[in-house]
């Protein structure tokens, strides 16, 4: 999840005495450098992630500085840091308060630290740590595409991960993100990494195969949930205009079946967008977990067809809805009172229209092994 304010806090807590005063719920932001700002002009060609540094020498004023954290906050920067002791002495409540409310890092640290020297030593490591995060993607790649090599990719990720310990995996997209250009996707990108509240050095955001992956290892499931909820709500809120769908797997063990998972989220992302729904999870997907999983999409549309043709073809010319008919009887279990109520028409309409349908397909419809078939199949046809 790259360099983090956590991280920052850990070496400058002592060497630059850096506190954070504010917005603790963004412990976990990730930051991509650290900017030096002493007016908000430069704060409209953020792309996300940045850590602003100020003496506050333009933000003298409570309006200005809260103006300045709430411009921050648009602009999905990381935090902010105040030079504190000459122009800044006391930050107004207000704007603790907003920074609290809005999750935006704010920390401090005191006027006789030297801000060159700080920025500095924190944008190297910054730096470094991206590198880092280039060699874990590719190690993840390689297990998603290669599981059968599990000591080439397993050796670059023992430092980093616990190999032998649970995986989940989470894809995220916007339908068309292959198609964004890469400053586009990667401001997404780091809106995204933002709002992955409490996960830091247990999980790895990165984009691969027209999907923002997220991998989180060694967390329960339990907690994995509470972690996806939350980011699927505060993306709702803070993206509104970008419509996304999210599929999350359910738990593998062991590195090795890091593919695995991954397939199981992109069945429940397909499914995601399919049910127009933002957030799906594998596991409650019901039988949808297999038919979802089949990759030969072509099989299952002839699967479908075959066996509904003759109603979809009476459906054609006569105007009539026998295929949702028969799907709401096998879905009630045959009990002609139950399709009655859920379709609002007369029982003596079903049983009219169940006698065509069972002559169309040649079928009573009587034992199990004759309705699993045409069950599968009217699932198949709410299917992209």
């Amino acid at each position: 999840m790259g360099y983090t304010i956590e991280d920052m806090l850990v070496v400058s807590q002592e060497k630059y005495q850096m506190e954070l005063i504010a917005g603790h719920s963004g412990w976990s932001n990730s930051i991509s450098w650290l900017l030096m700002l002493e007016d908000v002009t430069i704060i409209h060609n953020f792309r996300g992630k940045e850590l602003a540094v100020t003496t506050g020498l333009g933000f003298q004023t409570e309006e200005s500085l809260l103006e300045l954290v709430e411009l921050l906050s648009e602009k999905s920067a990381s935090g902010l840091i105040i030079n504190t002791g000459y122009y800044i002495k006391i930050i107004p409540k207000s704007v603790t308060d907003y920074c609290n409310e809005n999750g935006l890092p704010l920390l401090t640290v005191p006027w006789d630290v030297f801000l060159a020297d700080m920025i500095k030593d924190l944008s190297i490591r910054v730096f470094l740590q991206s590198s880092t995060d280039e060699q874990i993607s590719a190690a993840l790649i390689n297990a998603i595409r290669h599981p059968e090599e599990r000591d080439r990719y397993a050796h670059d990720l023992l430092p980093y991960f616990d190999i032998d310990g649970t995986f989940q995996v989470s894809l995220i997209t916007t339908g068309d993100l292959d198609k964004m250009d890469t400053v586009e996707r990667r401001r997404i990108a780091y809106r995204m990494q933002l709002y992955l509240t409490n996960l830091t050095h247990n999980g790895h955001f990165f984009y691969y195969d027209s999907y923002f992956v997220v991998i989180i290892n060694a967390v329960t499931e339990k907690e994995v949930r509470e972690i996806i909820d939350s980011f699927h709500r505060r993306l709702q809120q803070k993206m509104p205009e970008t419509r996304l769908w999210i599929g999350v797997s359910d738990q593998v063990t062991d590195i090795s079946h890091l593919q695995v998972a991954y397939m199981r989220a992109k069945a429940a992302v397909s499914m995601a967008q399919d049910q127009d729904r933002t957030l799906q999870y594998f596991d409650r997907m019901g039988t949808y977990q297999l038919l979802y999983s089949v990759s030969d999409k072509n099989l299952l549309k002839e699967f479908s067809e075959c066996r509904l043709q003759p109603l979809i073809a009476y459906d054609e010319e006569h105007h009539s809805n026998y295929v949702e008919t028969l799907e709401v009887y096998l879905l009630c279990g045959g009990s002609f009172q139950a399709m009655a109520s859920q379709m609002y028409v007369h029982r003596n309409t079903i049983l009219y229209r169940m006698n065509n349908i069972k002559q169309l397909l040649g079928c009573d419809l009587e034992a199990a092994e004759e309705k699993l078939p045409y069950l599968l199949a009217c699932m198949i046809r709410h299917m992209g």
